[in-house]
């Protein structure tokens, strides 16, 4: 679910050389231009038997036009730790206060996701609801930042874990004496068997002992968008770029080994068979992964109608709430759906992300709600009408009367945002 198309394509690969039973049917990112532009060839069903989604193919020039206007990608550096936890804490329905203690703890985190500085020298005078703003950054993915270290981070979140086998927190003091084999001694120390032990070391890799370093990679990524959203008569069109994602089936020569009277001994039966299974369920959870991205992108469009007819200050307020209930998923369905994949517009292309925006009250006639993404894009297009010289103050008021008040030091934190100088600088 959280791969975006260029890892989703590695993963493939990587399945079709682990499983004999699967095969590539059909790769059409490495379809020629004689063959996208030939004559359509008569489409097979797959049904249960293919990842194929069944979606029709369009051919001619048109099409290829619009495959190619499909598949540039355009070149974005890597999400940062930062980025990603604030991302997260727009959502979360807190008070400018606790906003701001969380957002002075996330940018003191290292690549690791840990203290750069004490929290103790953050602030002049230690915030009211600072353990409470600790607790909810710890909680954010990745769990285990705003720690002072890998242990206390390992705590946390096994402090997080619905399920945690009692006791197990204890044998994090004796991690080193463990990485030399004294399990027998360690067990007798805490009145443990060498089994349970077993049981605890095989839950803590499961966790991350430096929570940031996942988001630490500098290397430039292309992107690829997962999704297209075109205008088609007054009415909006959801295209899954199905040609990036190769089409999988069951390999022919296995079926026949399953059937009836497909010979071999039972040991080669049985291999046939846990193959195929695996190979469906990979092909399934294939078809999952698309049916979900389609559906959560649909929700967006709907939720987002404005944006996509009027542009990008017309950017609504959304949460990960309006869409899981929307569509009867969880929010963290609808967050991994979202993370990392993209969706091309005519006003470019964006993360899916970028559409759940946190709402500012305006006082327009309707007291109307306007997203945060919205305001910024408004502030732009102020910035650009007035040539560079307008200043914070003046922007302020400017935004007023559009009916959305907003403080000078708001407008110029969002200026930072949008990387727009001050008046000076422009």
């Amino acid at each position: 679910m959280e791969l975006p198309l260029l890892d989703l394509r590695g993963r493939i690969q990587e399945e079709l050389e682990q499983n004999p039973a699967l095969e590539l049917v059909e790769d059409k990112s490495t379809v020629s231009i004689e063959e996208e532009i030939g004559p359509p060839r008569e489409e097979e069903e797959y049904f249960e038997t293919s990842s194929d989604p069944g979606f029709s193919h369009r051919r001619g020039m048109e099409a290829s036009d619009e495959r190619q206007r499909f598949i540039e990608g355009v070149l974005t550096r890597p999400e940062t730790l930062q980025e990603h936890l604030l991302w997260q804490l727009h959502l979360e329905p807190i008070d400018g206060e606790l906003y701001g203690v969380c957002e002075t703890l996330v940018r003191n985190l290292d690549a690791d996701g840990f203290y750069k500085e004490p929290v103790e020298a953050l602030f002049k005078d230690p915030p009211p609801r600072l353990d409470q703003a600790i607790g909810l950054v710890r909680s954010l993915e990745p769990q285990g930042t705003c720690c002072s270290g890998y242990l206390e981070s390992l705590r946390v979140q096994i402090g997080l874990l619905p399920d945690a086998p009692p006791g197990i927190e204890e044998l994090l003091e004796h991690l080193e004496a463990l990485d030399k084999g004294k399990t027998a001694e360690i067990a007798k120390k805490l009145g443990r068997t060498e089994e349970d032990l077993g049981l605890y070391l095989n839950r803590i890799r499961e966790l991350s002992p430096f929570p940031g370093r996942q988001f630490a990679s500098e290397e430039v990524r292309y992107v690829i968008p997962d999704v297209q959203v075109l205008r088609r008569e007054g009415e909006l069109v959801i295209v899954l770029n199905e040609e990036e994602i190769p089409v999988l089936g069951i390999n022919q020569y296995f079926r026949r080994l399953a059937g009836k009277g497909g010979g071999g001994g039972k040991d080669a039966r049985e291999f046939v068979r846990k193959n195929i299974q695996e190979a469906r369920v990979f092909i399934g959870s294939i078809n999952f992964r698309n049916q979900t991205l389609l559906k959560v992108s649909q929700a967006v469009t709907i939720f987002q109608r404005d944006f996509f007819f009027r542009g990008p200050k017309y950017l609504a307020p959304l949460t990960l709430r309006d869409i899981a209930q929307e569509l009867d998923i969880t929010e963290a369905t609808v967050s991994r759906t979202a993370r990392g994949k993209y969706m091309q517009t005519e006003w470019g292309i964006f993360e899916i992300r970028h559409f759940f925006t946190n709402s500012i009250s305006g006082i327009g006639s309707g007291g109307s709600q306007h997203s945060k993404g919205g305001v910024k894009e408004v502030i732009r297009e102020i910035i650009n009408f007035g040539e560079g010289k307008l200043t914070d103050q003046k922007i302020v008021e400017l935004l007023a009367k559009r009916g959305i008040p907003l403080a000078r030091r708001t407008v110029a934190k969002y200026r930072n945002e949008l990387d727009l100088g001050s008046s000076y600088q422009r």
